[in-house]
């Protein structure tokens, strides 16, 4: 990344006026997948000396241009899609070429397309602003045209609108743009799902909005910007039913436009397609899902296999949240899951909640929506009102994301859907569906003003949509994924540009998003705790709750959000200044990093405490990876720079010291320097008290008497980890306890354990020098699950030993600590499975899971039951466990013998097996050894490829098994465990098998190096570039970035040297020279290096070439894609500016007679590829001089050429066809036109005459 440094944010272009109000009409053919349109736009000038109307439009052919009623001569289109091409044979070496002629539309914001020059009668006159026209306008633009609400408007709404609305939506006469266009080929912006040969799903279609550049001006006319928002309406007409679609489609004889293997070859008859669908499937109506309210639906009175829907949307949004879907769907109605209190108080004011699904999967998205109905009360009655009148859930097949957010609208992709029996995707898919909710109060109703603002918005939506899951889950799962996500955000946030930075780089590549993301929400969760620990108010709901109010009274100018304004909020409802917090966590990159350290000073009884700030410290260089490899080249080459490092972040930080009677006490302190040293009280007044009480308690169990508790100061309460405390137990679980001097030491601590940071008010890494046993001490006392975590985190980090291994595994045991906590202690116990411990770890690990999941006394497991869905995480979480446990010889001491559990225990047993060293790592007395062994893995590899066989013909949960088969096998392959063998992954590669098995495929063989196989490189870049489904080839995308990532960094060698020692059992290995080793260091951790060795290894490669060249010039692709490509090659190959021009061979000519004095001249299969010897045209003189030449030596030059006259006749019925007689050099005038155009080709007449001198023998008489 290069230097710190300012990144300027990008700014739209001032249009020069904005839009009110938009209608737009589209007759949708769905088997042609095409579609003819006319779109209205009302839009207000900002000035009288308003000229030119920007617009953007793609991949339309206008048919008409009329601006307030008159027609518009002066237009300039260009479609990018015609642009995007070069009409020559090019290759990938002229990339920047085509690059040129595409970057206007790819950058953001885009350049307009369509520039309409008004005509020069167009009259803009200025209103006064509170005239009745203007108030007309702008209510039409508050509330829409046909708003049901309208009448409920009160003078009082109206005046409570922004003045900056007033000002400039009505001080001019409004103008009207009617437009009216055809698209022939939608290559973007719709996606049509069921229409193409061999594909039997259901027919149906929807739109495919994104936050890239020009994604929403694919199917009308619009401003293609975020903050250009207006008030909608949409009639969208189609055929009736499947069957309307399909039989119109035959009786017209027309062939099926497909995007599928060539992406332009024909599909099937539409009789063939007609006969797939039932005739039940073929009364499926087709229902058209939009954004808005749907005011009516009319059948055509023309054509009663067609109907027209309307909507209207009278909040206004901006064009890229304007959606629809069309296809055969179901209607659920989520709504019924609301519980009857909220529904009777809510009443009226309850907002619908509907559920669209295709066919028989009905019962699927009941069970995945089941907690939007309360979502929706939940926000209504936290935030405010909801600002549609409805919202809409449609699901649909080969989404390239999980979602698309529109107005009222969600389009969510399939792949969200699972059944009741399926519990592992349940937390992720209730976030993702309940923040496309949140989406519609915060990203659709309310937008970011600049790209810079993006994390507000970002921050905002996912904060909502986390609050919503506490209040679902609970706090234990709310505050551990919190803390994952910070530990997450801690380790990715090195030298990155800050918040406020990435908003403009989030359609760089998709990982900036995710980023932003993960921490914009973060910083809004730490903001709260500020916010309500100073104030003691309910913190940043509050704040939230005013934005959506100020957005509805018109304070929130356009709806548009900056960072300015919500700072401008928190401050004034918090009653604090945040200068320093913004600065710090937006403005600023970066997290901190304290090494705490702390002292009891027993004169002074107090607890001497200093906190140092390292971040600024210099770090080792970090290796580069091949997942973020194209991220980094690309803000390389932007360049994207890094945020300034902070010295010092301040703020306020609680310290909670739990002393020795059990009491915590809390001081808060202010952080305000790199380095901050202070003294904390000390309030017990005894010594801390012993830890032999559990002795005495086992001592009391065996003497039959019961120990009394409580008596002096001898009180020291357990809350957690207290299980497996009998004598007995010690001796089955093999447990041990504390030595006699660590009971020394503990006697003589003032103080339990020192929580740092009790609030959780950072988003940092904490290093503190606490005792072993204090944060075993934290780990089982402290009730916070974030506490727990962080204890369990420090104990992996200590040397293996019997004591951790006993704490871990009554932590495992111990079924009142949160999943999350016992899952981590499972995975740390591996650690502690070392033989010099007598494998106690694994010991440990075994009997936890014979004890919870077998019958007693046996290996036997009970038959699955994950009724208990902490008890299910623990079942998964052993075995995983147990696969990573090494013995000195690097193998896996693993012998233990529904859909993602097995799929686990698959992939845990591919792991163990792979952990078996190549042979040359092995002693040579080891091979007496490999019989039994080879058996084993033998049976192994039996026991992966049975379930990969089973989940062929019962098919489970999208192919779950399947990929981790096929998983399985990568992981073994690269371990150089078994041969590689890329038929055992192509056979999944073929269009007709599921997406999942597909993209699972095609990533383990490039994951196996197999870009270096032309053969498999050819399909795959072909798959790439021709595949119909977007979901397929944006994932096919993102592999090949991967790929070429894992080349550029080496990641390819190490396979490749496991598999040839696995195979060969003898690699020499002579020592590189320091410049190979230079190298090799250069291509892990810096770009310039990873690059250079990239191009080395790829860019001569001509399949590469040939076939990338034909996946980016594939009019299957859409421009991001073929961008991202381009991208691509710019990493690969050198730019080379040339045209190469091809000419055609001449051809010989051949004369025919054909009678009555005439020849046919035609051209002969014979190709002349040298030129003719220069000749030179004798004078009369010259040719008087040999008057008895003969014919075969007229091609000297003193040979006498008879003039020659050309008779041109152009006959009314031609009998000469073909494209021997259709070239003629030199024709005269009158015939130019009739040559150049489709009339018939002319005859030539030839007429030979004698010399006046005399002719020779060989001269032709007439």
């Amino acid at each position: 990344m290069a230097p710190s440094s300012e990144l300027p944010s990008p700014q739209a272009p001032e249009l020069g006026f904005s839009i009110s109000h938009q209608r737009v009409e589209l007759d949708i053919d769905l088997p042609t997948q095409s579609l003819r349109g006319r779109t209205e736009i009302v839009l207000n000038p900002h000035s009288k000396e308003l000229k030119t109307i920007r617009l953007n439009c793609r991949q339309c052919i206008l048919s008409r241009l009329v601006v307030n009623n008159k027609p518009c001569p002066g237009a300039a289109y260009q479609d990018p899609y015609s642009r995007a091409k070069l009409p020559w044979k090019a290759g990938v070496h002229q990339y920047h070429m085509l690059q040129q002629k595409v970057e206007g539309q790819l950058k953001d914001p885009p350049d307009q397309e369509l520039l309409l020059h008004l005509p020069k009668n167009t009259k803009i006159d200025e209103l006064d602003p509170f005239s009745e026209e203007a108030q007309g306008i702008l209510l039409s633009k508050t509330l829409g045209k046909t708003d049901s609400r309208a009448d409920s408007v009160t003078a009082i709404d109206l005046t409570q609108s922004t003045r900056t609305g007033v000002e400039q939506t009505a001080r001019f006469t409004p103008i009207t743009v009617n437009i009216e266009f055809v698209v022939k080929n939608i290559r973007d912006g719709m996606h049509f799902v069921g229409w193409e040969e061999g594909d039997l799903r259901y027919p149906h279609a929807y739109t495919t909005n994104s936050l890239s550049p020009g994604a929403a001006c694919c199917l009308f006319p619009c401003t293609d910007d975020l903050t250009s928002r207006s008030t909608w309406e949409i009639s969208i007409k189609c055929q009736k039913t499947i069957g309307d679609a399909l039989r119109s489609f035959s009786s017209s004889k027309v062939q099926l436009h497909s995007n599928g293997a060539n992406g332009n070859h024909n599909g099937p008859s539409g009789s063939d397609k007609y006969d797939d669908f039932s005739d039940e499937d073929k009364a499926l109506d087709l229902a058209v899902i939009c954004t808005g309210d749907m005011t009516d639906e009319i059948i055509d009175p023309r054509d009663p296999t067609k109907k027209t829907t309307s909507f209207t949307c009278t909040t206004p949004i901006s064009a890229q949240h304007v959606g629809f879907a069309i296809g055969p769907f179901e209607h659920v109605d989520l709504a019924e899951f609301r519980e009857s209190d909220e529904d009777e108080r809510l009443g009226q004011n309850a907002v619908p909640v509907h559920g669209f699904c295709l066919p028989g999967r009905s019962g699927e998205t009941k069970n995945t929506c089941l907690p939007l109905a309360k979502a929706m009360d939940f926000f209504a009655l936290t935030y405010g009102s909801y600002p549609f009148s409805n919202y809409k859930l449609c699901f649909v097949d080969d989404l390239s994301s999980d979602i698309v957010d529109t107005g009222s609208l969600s389009i969510c992709s399939n792949r969200l859907l699972f059944p009741e029996d399926i519990i592992e995707p349940l937390y992720r898919v209730s976030r993702q569906l309940v923040h496309a909710l949140a989406v519609q109060w915060m990203g659709i109703n309310i937008v970011p003003k600049d790209s810079s603002d993006f994390w507000v918005i970002i921050g905002i939506a996912y904060f909502m949509t986390d609050i919503f899951m506490k209040k679902l889950s609970g706090n234990n799962e709310y505050r551990y994924n919190q803390k994952r996500a910070a530990d997450r955000v801690v380790e990715l946030d090195v030298a990155r540009p800050s918040l406020l930075d990435t908003g403009p780089l989030i359609t760089l590549d998709h990982l900036e998003l995710e980023f932003m993301e993960l921490k914009a929400p973060l910083v809004l969760f730490i903001l709260d705790r500020r916010l309500t620990k100073a104030g003691g108010f309910s913190g940043l709901s509050r704040i939230i709750s005013r934005i959506f109010l100020n957005a509805r009274i018109g304070d929130l100018p356009n709806g548009a959000l900056d960072s300015a304004s919500f700072i401008k909020v928190c401050e004034k409802l918090g009653h604090l200044k945040l200068d320093n917090f913004f600065a710090q966590w937006v403005e600023g990159a970066g997290c901190p990093r304290f090494r705490v350290s702390q002292r009891f000073n027993k004169k002074k009884l107090v607890v001497e405490m200093s906190i140092h700030q390292v971040q600024s410290e210099p770090t080792k260089d970090r290796d580069l990876e091949s997942s973020t490899f194209i991220r980094d080249v690309k803000e390389d080459q932007v360049p994207v720079y890094a945020g300034t490092v902070q010295q010092a972040f301040t703020g306020p930080m609680t310290i909670r010291i739990h002393e020795a009677d059990g009491t915590p006490y809390e001081h808060i302190i202010e952080i305000k320097e790199a380095k901050t040293t202070f003294d904390i009280p000390y309030n017990t007044k005894y010594k801390r008290l012993k830890r032999s009480r559990r002795q005495r308690e086992r001592t009391a169990a065996v003497a039959g008497t019961d120990y009394a508790a409580g008596v002096g100061d001898d009180v020291l309460l357990y809350s957690l980890g207290d299980v497996l405390q009998s004598e007995e137990d010690m001796r089955e679980w093999d447990l041990s306890d504390w030595s006699k001097d660590d009971e020394d030491k503990m006697s003589q601590e003032s103080y339990e354990w020192i929580r740092m940071d009790a609030d959780f008010e950072w988003i940092c890494k904490m290093t503190v020098n606490m005792q072993s046993y204090m944060w075993v001490s934290q780990l089982q006392q402290d009730r916070d699950v974030v506490a727990q975590l962080e204890s369990v985190q420090w104990i992996s980090t200590v040397q293996p030993h019997p004591l951790v291994s006993t704490i871990l595994i009554r932590t495992l045991m111990d079924q009142r600590y949160f999943h999350g906590i016992r899952t981590a202690a499972a995975e740390v116990l591996a650690r502690n499975a070392r033989d010099e411990l007598k494998w106690i770890g694994r010991r440990h690990l075994e009997k936890a899971f014979q004890e919870l999941f077998c019958y007693s006394d046996s290996a036997m497991t009970r038959a699955n039951d994950f009724s208990d869905r902490a008890l299910y995480y623990i079942q998964t979480a052993i075995p995983q466990a147990i696969a990573k446990i090494r013995n000195a010889e690097g193998r896996s001491p693993f012998e233990f013998s529904d859909c993602h559990y097995l799929a686990c225990l698959m992939k845990a047993l591919a792991e163990a097996l792979a952990a078996r060293p190549p042979p040359t790592e092995r002693a040579f007395d080891d091979f007496e050894d490999d019989g039994d062994n080879e058996l084993f893995h033998s049976a192994c590899l039996d026991e992966i490829d049975r379930y990969r066989r089973i989940d062929e013909w019962i098919p489970s949960y999208h192919n779950v098994l399947s990929t981790t088969a096929l998983d399985c096998k990568r992981i073994l392959a690269r371990a150089g465990i078994i041969e590689t063998r890329p038929a055992d992954f192509l056979q999944y590669t073929p269009d007709c098998t599921s997406e999942y098995l597909r993209l699972n495929a095609f990533g383990n063989l490039m994951s196996l190096g197999m870009i270096k196989n032309d053969a498999i490189l050819r399909w795959f870049l072909f798959v790439l570039g021709t595949d119909p489904s977007p979901y397929v080839r944006e994932n096919m995308l993102r592999i090949f970035e991967k790929t070429l990532g894992a080349t550029a960094i080496g990641e390819h060698l190490e396979t490749a040297k496991a598999q040839v020692a696995q195979q060969d059992g003898l690699v020499i290995e002579q020592e590189s020279s320091t410049e190979a080793r230079q190298a090799d260091l250069a291509r892990k951790q810096t770009i310039q290096g990873a690059l250079n060795a990239l191009r080395d290894e790829l860019s001569a490669n001509p399949v590469l070439k040939t076939e990338l060249w034909n996946a980016i010039t594939s009019p299957t692709l859409s421009l991001q894609q073929m961008g991202d490509l381009l991208d691509l090659c710019e990493l690969l190959y050198t730019p080379v500016t040339s045209m190469v021009v091809v000419l055609k061979y001449p051809r010989y000519w051949t004369c025919r007679k054909v009678g009555k004095g005439k020849v046919l001249f035609s051209h002969s299969s014979r190709i002349r590829t040298t030129p003719l010897p220069k000749r030179q045209i004798p004078s009369q003189s010259q040719s008087s001089q040999h008057p008895t030449h003969s014919r075969e030596n007229t091609n000297t030059a003193n040979t006498m050429l008879p003039p020659l006259k050309l008779k041109f006749a152009v006959p009314k019925k031609p009998t000469l066809q073909g494209p021997s007689t259709s070239s003629v050099e030199s024709t005269p005038t009158s015939l130019e036109g009739s040559i150049g155009g489709e009339a018939p080709k002319p005859r030539l007449k030839l007429s030979f005459s004698k010399l006046k001198g005399g002719g020779g023998q060989g001269s032709p008489t007439p």
